[in-house]
């Protein structure tokens, strides 16, 4: 018999014996992730994962907006479409506690548990049960072109202020080099303007509910807050600010459009790598900025992997969140794309590493920002409800967006500031009472 013919014999023998002894066929999960900087890393490592497990995995690679849409219909209609979702803060409790994730108590004692940055892991946590793993976490704070500010004659303090963030924007905006003093999120969105718009009317004094559940979105303070938003983006934002949310910032900022950037700590490790950043060399950082009360000035949020309770491969599942955010995976990203492209603010072994010390000078900064975020303290006065740039409750993902657009319709002049929100107010009001919240 010829030799070629023998051996594929043997193997198909091979295989026939292993399924025989239960060995487990391939497996294709369908991962729904964003299409963020870290998650394109993930990407391109997952062969590895693939390779190691015989496993595949179908990736469907969504804009934040859309991801959520998809996602959250999903999930609650039992679909069944995704084995793997990318969620965050908001969702996972909320999700958890209505049974429609997998416990992920169950990688291992090789996990290290214990190594999950606490406020991170605690987010994810209902009833002493994690429901998401943390994939990359972050709050927020002020990026800015330290060249910029030296040849202005400014400087930067540690803990700015909005009122001087409106000095150097405006010193700094020079629109016939396209080079504008701020840049802020713009794009609609619960995610994606009104997280930084959270963070904003915090520190401007506001909140989303008083202690009644009556909502505040057309007290002073919003207005305050949402008028120098308007205002600032008006006289030193890039044009299009509706259509910018962050990946589009960090294109602006990264590629030298922006003096300033207010926005996520996890952007710190793309706008300080020279493989992404025409800038990598003239980046500084401060606190994100204050107003009236520091409270809840800068936001806490974690972009993390969950199964859902409808997957029917639940085993390979959890093989692939375990190895996405493992202390493994992070010296991986590491040693491939350079330690200042590892996936921050989820372990603490992160940033005892000497390596990520070294490529990061920014590390001890974003540990601090996210072990202080505090969603329990996030307002001026009291509040009924838990998060800093959103609120734990289920009727909050059409809220926030709602009035992210409201917020839209006044930074491009369809509307006025009063005019977009006293309408908004009435309508949340009108969900609010329909929900059961208002008596």
């Amino acid at each position: 018999m010829p030799t070629r013919k023998l051996i594929g014999i043997l193997a198909v023998s091979a295989a026939a014996s292993a399924l025989a002894a239960g060995a487990a066929p391939a497996t294709e999960i369908t991962v729904a992730t964003v299409n963020n900087g870290d998650m394109i890393i993930m990407q391109k490592l997952s062969p590895e994962w693939e390779k190691a497990t015989g496993n595949k995995v179908n990736w469907v690679t969504l804009e934040e907006n859309v991801l959520r849409e998809r996602v959250t219909t999903d999930i609650a209609t039992k679909g069944g479409q995704f084995d793997v979702l990318t969620i965050g803060g908001y969702e996972t409790p909320i999700w958890g506690k209505a049974g429609w994730l997998t416990s992920l108590n169950d990688l291992g004692d090789d996990y290290d548990y214990d190594d999950l940055i606490a406020p991170v892991r605690n987010g994810l946590t209902v009833d002493g049960k994690l429901y998401a793993v943390p994939f990359y976490a972050e709050s927020s704070f002020t990026l800015y072109r330290k060249d910029l500010f030296d040849a202005a004659g400014l400087k930067m303090p540690e803990q700015p202020t909005y009122d001087q963030i409106t000095e150097f924007a405006d010193k700094l905006t020079d629109k016939s080099k396209e080079q504008y003093g701020l840049c802020l999120r713009g794009k609609p969105g619960w995610g994606e303007n009104m997280a930084f718009v959270g963070t904003l009317v915090n520190t401007f004094g506001g909140q989303w509910f008083d202690m009644d559940w009556k909502p505040q979105i057309n007290s002073d303070a919003w207005k305050k807050a949402i008028g120098w938003y308007v205002d600032t983006m008006k006289k030193d934002g890039p044009p299009g600010i509706s259509s910018n949310g962050f990946n589009e910032n960090q294109t602006l900022f990264a590629s030298g459009h922006c003096a300033m950037w207010i926005d996520a700590t996890s952007a710190a490790g793309r706008v300080y790598d020279p493989k992404q950043s025409k800038v990598a060399d003239k980046v500084a950082f401060a606190k994100a900025p204050v107003a009236v009360t520091p409270n809840g000035s800068a936001w806490g949020w974690a972009w993390s992997l969950a199964i859902p309770a409808s997957t029917k491969k639940a085993d390979a599942a959890k093989s692939f969140v375990k190895w996405a955010t493992s202390k493994a995976y992070v010296q991986r990203v590491g040693e491939t794309e350079g330690w200042v492209a590892a996936p921050p603010g989820t372990r603490k072994s992160t940033y005892a590493s000497a390596d990520y010390q070294k490529a990061a000078p920014f590390a001890a900064t974003v540990l601090s920002a996210i072990e202080s975020a505090d969603p329990t303290k996030q307002t001026k006065d009291p509040v009924p409800y838990t998060g800093i740039q959103f609120v734990a409750i289920p009727e909050f993902q059409g809220i926030g967006t709602q009035v992210g657009q409201a917020v839209a319709a006044a930074v491009t002049g369809e509307q006025s500031v009063d005019d977009a929100l006293n309408g908004v107010q009435a309508e949340v009001e009108r969900t609010m009472t329909e929900a059961g919240y208002i008596k």
